[in-house]
């Protein structure tokens, strides 16, 4: 799902090289990448989301996007919510871990 108008990862809106233009999802039902659920027949959707992602020439910089966005809802980058949330946690305790590995070697 791509947002109108909203800008990419360095700040450019409506610029003609703007990676949504690549995007696989470009033509795609919006509500395919907003699943009301984590279960059941949802999984299909999630599933066919992800396929979607999966074949995009932009699903990194998608990706990469939402996480610097903070974006929570929906499939970006062959993401759900979990799984982003999940890489934020990582990224987060590794931010934790390089100022302390810095100091221990001053």
């Amino acid at each position: 799902m791509i947002p109108q108008g909203a800008p990419d990862a360095t700040g450019h809106e409506g610029v003609s090289a703007n990676w949504r233009d690549d995007a696989a999802c470009r033509h795609a039902d919006p509500d395919l990448f907003f699943p009301i659920a984590t279960a059941g027949p949802a999984l299909d959707q999630i599933d066919q989301a992800k396929r979607i992602c999966h074949a995009c020439p932009v699903q990194q910089r998608c990706l990469a996007w939402a996480l610097e966005m903070g974006i929570e809802s929906g499939i970006w980058g062959g993401t759900t919510e979990d799984e982003r949330r999940a890489i934020r946690a990582v990224a987060a305790r590794h931010r934790r871990r390089v100022p302390k590995a810095a100091q221990a070697r001053e």
